[in-house]
């Protein structure tokens, strides 16, 4: 192949894994419950095998299936973006990133403090868009900058675009990222940028990321290395930390997400294009919104049917998934979940292939297929 698209719906799962009891999420399934408004229309993804996945006892298999399938489980001990991005591109993380269930300890807090000028409000696990509601205004008033964690390895810093302007508060987060290193290397790093007044304060498309650099080589060094271009969407980039990416551009939500792959699928590019949709997650998982989620899945597979229609015959397309978030599940954390696999293009021939147990198995296909080239 000469391109391959790998497609990352963000907390996309599809039924909880066998050791699910480990992280308290038994019974999580983000495609289950989806299913369940009654509402779910992917024909594009039904074709290609969805409904054909092991361990899928919902929806209609596709009597004849249009591409490759299979379940994958995560292999490493964590259900957050970071670690399920890395482990999709080739690398295994055999520990968890730190979590703060109780807050930032002070040591960090005091260096955050000395390096921004700027005290803080909050230190807790908090939803990210009732934190502004009942901080905002102190932060306003104060200038104190909102930081807060949740049950992912993060260090979020929220603020008033008035008030801090995002250039600025990028920066506060790079000093933060120098700080959270070795026990404190939390896997992310999170501008959240909010604007309005109080109390319709709203997040703005404005968030950045800043992550860890993954530990080890990835399938975007080795293709890089081979002089092909490995191009991220969304926040693809900022997940890897910038590593093994040749271009990049960022996104407002899943609609711009699609239309820029879509522009790149017209380009003249050989090797990965690496894209991130981060509206299931963000917008519909943590808010439990499972109409709202299945809305998103409705969308982007008629989105899909447009990439599909653009591809040349030494193009393919996968179709997976980093975590799960279950909008139906208890609390509004990430679910430990199994992720599809949908393997698409005009020279992919149909085949199931069961149940990998990492989901790096992405990262093998999409190099098998581009040394193939």
């Amino acid at each position: 192949m000469k391109r391959v698209f790998v497609i990352v719906l963000d907390s996309f799962g599809i039924g909880f894994e066998p050791d699910a009891d480990k992280f308290g999420d038994v019974g999580a399934n983000t495609l289950g419950s989806c299913f369940k408004t009654g509402r779910l229309n992917v024909p594009n993804m039904a074709a290609a095998g969805l409904f054909n996945i092991d361990g899928i006892n919902f929806g209609t298999p596709a009597a004849k299936p249009t591409g490759k399938y299979a379940r994958l489980r995560e292999k490493s001990m964590g259900k957050d973006t970071t670690i399920g991005h890395w482990e999709l591109a080739g690398v295994i993380s055999p520990n968890p990133l730190p979590t703060y269930p109780n807050g930032f300890p002070d040591e960090i807090l005091e260096k955050f403090i000395s390096a921004t000028g700027r005290g803080i409000l909050c230190n807790k696990p908090y939803s990210g868009t009732q934190v502004i509601k009942d901080y905002g205004m102190e932060h306003i008033k104060t200038g104190k900058l909102i930081v807060y964690t949740s049950a992912d390895s993060v260090f979020q810093i929220a603020a008033h675009e008035d008030i801090v302007p995002p250039k600025r508060l990028y920066e506060y987060c790079e000093e933060a990222r120098k700080i959270l290193v070795g026990r404190h290397g939390v896997g992310r790093v999170i501008a959240r940028p909010f604007t309005g007044e109080y109390p319709d304060f709203s997040r703005t498309p404005n968030r950045h990321d800043f992550s860890l650099l993954p530990p080890a080589e990835t399938m975007l060094d080795r293709i890089k290395a081979r002089a092909l271009d490995v191009i991220a969407i969304g926040k693809i980039n900022d997940i890897f930390a910038g590593k093994g990416i040749t271009e990049f551009v960022r996104t407002k939500n899943n609609a711009d997400g699609m239309e820029k792959t879509l522009a790149y699928a017209d380009k003249d590019f050989s090797g990965l294009c690496f894209v991130n949709l981060v509206d299931f997650d963000m917008l519909y998982g943590h808010r439990r919104n499972a109409e709202g989620y299945t809305n998103a899945l409705n969308e982007f597979d008629a989105e899909l049917g447009r990439l599909m229609s653009r591809l040349n015959r030494d193009d393919a397309v996968i179709i997976t998934a980093d975590h799960g978030c279950d909008p139906c599940f208890k609390g509004t954390d990430h679910t430990r979940e199994y992720v599809p696999m949908l393997l698409m293009g005009k020279e992919i021939s149909p085949e199931n292939l069961g149940t990998k147990e990492s989901y790096s198995f992405v990262a093998e296909l999409t190099e098998e297929m581009l040394n193939q080239r």
